[in-house]
């Protein structure tokens, strides 16, 4: 099977799916400030690179930029990448000299799965792997046994990563994949490089993952929709976007097996597709924590994951389970636009 349409069907991680659509303007205002936008392809998904600024040159210098550290960050993280930091280390089960990137996002994914009690598991690769070798062209297209599934288990285990001297280690016969939290990694990157190059205003968006910062020419904020499970014209809330993130991570479309319904996010715990849940939406400071808990929401239990997000400082979860009622934290309210 072609590596990326692993990726594509392995989310845990993997994944989280876009659901967004961003509103800016182009128009010129008083002071010479205008909104500068490119839009390309990146990670399997789109990328749309939005800033404010009075000087055109500089604005595009800014966004190319943005997309260098991304791309950059993106050829480190991929783990179906054969020249990629983490497939090395999956492939010799060690990695020295690793970049800051990979050991910051292999840190943070460890850390969210202690606070997840494992919802969350950047070493379940085997399990993904598992399940993507039952279906496509010339597969069984049934389900892994209970037995197969029991087997690769004790491989999924992010406590048995260890990170000395700038050397990854990993366990014989594991394997992490970072899909679940590298692209909101990407997206900070982005929003750094903005940010260095006197970047104030302006948005990153990866597939539904995004980073907001500043306003509008206007003086307005961001915005973005969330869209409905059931597809229809108007989102099912609109969020002010101002110096926050948002992510969500969904089951919408995508299915290892749609006549069987089975997700393609997998719990790390048990080795099962989940499905209680029909998509996490977080808000949340960075891009990477928002990325990483829009997952770890989406496997956990309605109440528990509402629970953990309740603890975090400035993250704000909206949950649609699979009877389509929605839930929300206390404070996601006070993101949200007041309709008219």
């Amino acid at each position: 099977m072609n590596p990326k349409y692993l990726l594509i069907l392995t989310l845990i991680i993997i994944i989280t799916v876009g659901f967004a659509f961003v509103q800016s303007t182009s128009d010129d205002n008083s002071e010479g400030y205008r909104t500068y936008s490119q839009t390309r392809m990146l990670m399997d998904t789109s990328v749309t690179i939005t800033v404010v600024d009075n000087n055109e040159v500089h604005a595009y210098n800014s966004i190319e930029d943005a997309f260098m550290k991304m791309q950059r960050a993106s050829n480190l993280l991929d783990s179906y990448n054969s020249s990629s930091e983490v497939y090395i280390l999956n492939e010799n089960k060690k990695i020295k000299n690793a970049s800051d990137d990979l050991i910051y996002v292999i840190e943070r994914g460890m850390y969210y799965s202690q606070i997840s009690d494992g919802a969350f598991d950047i070493t379940v690769k085997p399990v993904l792997d598992l399940w993507a070798s039952k279906f496509g062209p010339d597969k069984p297209n049934i389900p892994p046994t209970e037995k197969e599934i029991n087997n690769t288990l004790p491989l999924v285990n992010s406590s048995n990563i260890t990170i000395k001297n700038n050397t990854v280690y990993i366990g014989k016969n594991m394997g992490i994949v970072l899909g679940g939290i590298a692209k909101g990694y990407t997206v900070d990157r982005a929003i750094e490089s903005l940010q260095e190059n006197g970047i104030d205003d302006g948005f990153v968006n990866a597939g539904g993952d995004g980073r907001y910062i500043g306003e509008k020419p206007d003086g307005q904020e961001w915005f973005v929709g969330l869209q409905d499970p059931d597809k229809k014209a108007e989102p099912i809330t609109r969020i002010n976007a101002r110096n926050i993130a948002v992510a969500t991570s969904g089951n919408y479309e995508r299915y290892y097996n749609k006549s069987a319904s089975a997700s393609h996010i997998a719990d790390p715990r048990t080795g099962y597709p989940v499905s209680h849940l029909i998509s996490a939406t977080i808000i949340a400071p960075t891009a990477t924590e928002a990325d990483a808990l829009a997952t770890t929401v989406f496997v956990m239990e309605e109440e528990k994951g509402l629970e953990m997000i309740e603890k975090l400082e400035g993250v704000e979860c909206l949950l649609i389970n699979s009877e389509r009622e929605i839930t929300r934290s206390s404070g996601f309210a006070k993101y949200e636009q007041l309709k008219d």
